[in-house]
């Protein structure tokens, strides 16, 4: 197999904070696509190759799904049977051959993440499966939001996830995040990301959403969106996506499990959940990614987005004026599941405006409910034809019909390289959030005690190591999720003779033993600082027993180190709130607003 080398490494001269970003976003050298500039020979190209194809080649192009494997070819006994299972074939070069597809999605679940070198030789055992047998390079995805959504794990950089850039208040740093991230999954083989997310999270109960969301305010989430857009598709060779339309920021539900409701008006929806989108749009996004959620003002019929002919050709289409490529869901999920048939459902996606089908639940089913479908008359070949002509074109713009493969001698030079950890961990510095404060911080001494307990045993272990580095000793006592008033008296006991109390919250409101927790070690009177490990809600339920509040936004390595780099000190808290924080008692009532961030 002939490579050709396709990326240059970021060259990253790091000062401040500040700095080392603004040098990541702008030190790559920006290069088209190789498809990206001459339209007229494009429109030729994919007119042409749509020509050539069969029905069966061109409705596999509109299936994006997994494999099981570390390999195209995988003969791993688990594998097999997990590809028999769920596909009826033994690895994904089989999958590949048998539906024509036009695209795979890793995930760890799916055993396709083992390390850089293994993930780059999928990659291309891959695209030597589509483009021998079937001629058309595949789109090779994965959700690496970043954050809480991070399906590829060290020695890859791990960069803050939305909510941490969010409050940076500085969309360089997300722009930087995303051009950092792209080339890494690039020099692994990888054309297609699917992030940044565009919800605008306005309601703190929200299961799904949180943390992935830059914020609440939606022109600040526009802002980041565009921002990551325009990093992530610098180069030319690595698609973003957005999601999820038309928007699933205010909502008690997850959709994995269920069908949310999304009581907006449409004022509000043009308001609080499109200008995300149409930020997006305007940095010209390569693919919008749908929501399973049912919008009354958006189509009164309560029909799942997704599946909705007014929300994705009405709106999306025509209002909002997109012509990219539209992926759904994954149809997997029970947000779109909920009162229609596997064979029913990506009929209607496609019918509704939906171009690529993501995950269905039975590949064999839904492949086949299609090609009937065009059979019957139900969806006509023009219709097959405007989505697999976007497919095509989006794959030609990527360049990946002149060169699908990555280099397997740039990974080490590329991924994880020092010059990118210490630009992620420079971003995180700027987005730890100090959100109150009674003087106990920064820390006068240089070293002494402390007990770390509260949520997460990993998150315990970093946060004790961090204190080590520094001169300080630590010990620990993981009270976990839902602390019993057993493990809350052990952690009073553990408490005496220490000099500081840290203790990490997570999801509060659903665990109100949690602040239990929190009171309890308050009245022991060692100082407390509390770290807020995921969403920065907590605090509303100790906001008096608490010295000090550190929202984190992510129990990530980095976000830690972080977070104790302010505790001692040696930090300078610089993260403002991206989000409203409200009361616990009312949520009407804003404790601490967006923008609200102390220092010292």
């Amino acid at each position: 197999m002939e490579t050709h080398p396709r990326r240059t490494v970021l060259g990253v001269a790091l000062g401040t904070a500040v700095g080392a970003a603004a040098a990541v976003a702008t030190s790559g050298a920006a290069q088209a696509g190789p498809g990206r500039s001459d339209a007229a020979h494009r429109r030729r190209f994919v007119k042409r190759r749509l020509k050539a194809m069969s029905l069966e080649e061109k409705v596999g192009q509109l299936f994006t799904t997994y494999a099981y494997g570390q390999s195209a070819t995988s003969t791993d006994a688990t594998d097999v049977a997990n590809n028999r299972a769920a596909h009826g074939v033994d690895n994904a070069a089989q999958l590949i051959d048998k539906y024509k597809l036009g695209g795979i999605i890793y995930f760890a679940w799916s055993n396709n993440v083992a390390d850089p070198d293994q993930i780059t030789a999928l990659s291309n055992g891959l695209q030597d499966a589509a483009t021998g047998r079937c001629g058309t390079p595949l789109i090779i995805a994965t959700d690496q939001e970043h954050g809480l959504v991070t399906r590829i794990g060290p020695p890859a950089t791990q960069l803050p996830g939305a909510m941490a850039l969010g409050a940076t208040h500085d969309p360089e740093s997300a722009r930087a995040a995303a051009v950092i991230a792209g080339q890494e999954l690039r020099a692994m083989g990888l054309n297609q990301n699917f992030a940044p997310d565009a919800d605008v999270n306005v309601n703190p109960a929200n299961p799904v959403i949180g943390v992935r969301s830059f914020g609440s305010d939606a022109e600040h989430v526009a802002a980041f969106v565009a921002a990551q857009v325009e990093g992530y598709q610098e180069r030319g060779d690595l698609a973003s996506a957005v999601k999820h339309f038309p928007g699933h920021g205010n909502t008690e539900d997850d959709s994995h499990h269920s069908l949310p409701r999304i009581d907006h008006t449409f004022e509000e929806w043009q308001a609080i959940d499109a200008p995300p989108f149409r930020a997006a749009i305007a940095s010209g996004v390569d693919v919008v990614m749908t929501a399973h959620i049912q919008f009354p003002a958006l189509d009164e019929s309560l029909t799942p987005a997704t599946l909705s002919q007014p929300i994705l050709t009405g709106l999306l289409r025509e209002e909002l004026g997109y012509d990219g490529l539209v992926i759904t869901d994954s149809l997997q999920m029970e947000g779109v599941r909920e009162g229609y048939g596997d064979d029913r459902v990506p009929v209607l996606a496609l019918l509704a405006g939906a171009d690529v089908l993501l995950m269905p639940m039975d590949i064999d089913l839904a492949y086949n409910a299609v090609l009937t479908a065009v059979a019957e008359g139900e969806i006509t070949k023009r219709r097959i034809d405007q989505s697999v002509t976007r497919v095509l074109d989006l794959k030609y713009r990527l360049g990946l019909f002149d060169d699908p493969y990555a280099d397997p001698d740039e990974v080490a030079g590329i991924v994880g390289i020092p010059e990118h950890l210490e630009a992620a961990q420079a971003i995180s510095d700027t987005s730890v959030t100090l959100v109150t404060n009674d003087g106990t911080l920064p820390m006068a001494t240089d070293g002494g005690h402390v007990l770390v307990t509260g949520w997460g045993e990993a998150t315990a272990v970093t946060i004790a190591d961090e204190f080590t580095a520094r001169g300080w000793t630590p010990s620990t006592l993981v009270t976990g999720l839902a602390p019993t008033p057993a493990q809350i008296e052990a952690a009073v006991a553990a408490a005496e003779g220490q000099g500081l109390i840290v203790v990490s919250t997570n999801g509060v409101a659903d665990n109100p033993a949690q602040a239990e927790l929190v009171r309890a070690l308050a009245a022991t009177g060692v100082p407390l600082v509390a770290l807020g490990v995921r969403n920065p809600y907590d605090i509303a339920y100790f906001t008096d027993e608490v010295n000090a509040y550190l929202a984190t936004y992510s129990y990530a390595a980095d976000a830690l180190q972080s977070a104790v780099g302010a505790v001692v000190g040696s930090l300078a808290p610089q993260g403002k709130l991206p989000v409203d924080v409200p009361s616990a008692d009312d949520p009407d009532e804003v404790l601490f607003a967006f923008g609200h961030g102390l220092t010292y």
